[in-house]
């Protein structure tokens, strides 16, 4: 499970040398402004700015294409019903079910939306360390605690990846097998073992991540962690010309957005 979001955080690009707290205030505004959006004329306009952010970034495409894979696979299982669902207005027969004008329009929504807000939060998360993320946000006035539970999920997410991956390999080496082709009967039977032995995996996934957690957090008290009242460092000001001008932009467009969002006539994708 490596995430690697810093991974191209070493690039040259303006996104990459845009100050880290205008960055983050410009960019989570025009998320924001993504998520409100409801109006199916705003969406190209969507996509060109998400598409325009990307190129100025120089993030290579196979950096978005694999994050994008998993949350793909979710939100296609949480919108795959809707153009039979939603709607009265037929547009086809699809094998004797009806595929509804209005749910086409509702997943084309959700799923620019989603791609758009998740390829500007890879872009906010990729063009700088990760630590740097954390330091921005800190200053930005995030909780301690919390900053320091994104940072230790960041780190131990990798060796949760390892460990599983390692369950996984015994599991097989004991013959675990995850797909069963014989006769139906077998099958079943097969499928209902492999749900078992996966749900023992995942619990004790779970409880192995549950005891270390309690150990980083007794090796962290020890090490005088919680004890110090010092208040964090501010960062260092890298304020210049191409960081205002840059959240100045972002801002403008996301506040276009809202504006659009706001005065436009209303689009209505289902009737009733």
């Amino acid at each position: 499970m490596k995430l690697n979001l810093d991974r191209y955080a070493d690039l040259s690009s303006p996104i990459h040398r845009w100050e880290m707290r205008s960055k983050f205030v410009g960019l989570l505004a025009l998320i924001f402004a993504f998520a409100f959006v409801q109006k199916l004329v705003l969406l190209p306009a969507m996509i060109f700015v998400t598409v325009l952010l990307f190129v100025l970034s120089r993030l290579p495409l196979s950096f978005l294409l694999n994050r994008l894979r998993y949350p793909g696979l979710f939100i296609a299982g949480v919108v795959m019903f809707l153009p039979f669902l939603g709607g009265e207005t037929i547009l086809f027969h699809l094998g004797g079910i009806a595929v509804k004008e209005e749910g086409c329009l509702a997943v084309l929504l959700i799923v620019t939306r989603f791609v758009c807000i998740l390829t500007v939060s890879l872009i906010l998360f990729g063009t700088a360390p990760f630590l740097s993320s954390i330091k921005a946000l800190r200053s930005l006035g995030l909780p301690g605690v919390i900053a320091d539970m994104l940072l230790l999920t960041y780190r131990y997410l990798e060796q949760l990846g390892e460990t599983l991956g390692t369950m996984q390999r015994a599991m097989q080496l004991r013959g675990f097998r995850r797909d069963l082709k014989r006769d139906l009967p077998s099958a079943v039977r097969g499928n209902r073992r492999n749900l078992s032995q996966l749900a023992g995996l995942a619990g004790s996934l779970l409880t192995r991540s549950y005891e270390q957690s309690e150990r980083v957090y007794h090796a962290m008290l020890l090490r005088g962690y919680g004890h110090s009242r010092q208040t964090p460092k501010p960062l260092l000001n890298q304020h210049n010309t191409t960081s205002f001008v840059g959240l100045g932009l972002i801002l403008f467009v996301a506040a276009s957005f809202a504006i659009a969002e706001i005065f436009l006539p209303a689009t209505r994708i289902f009737s009733g």
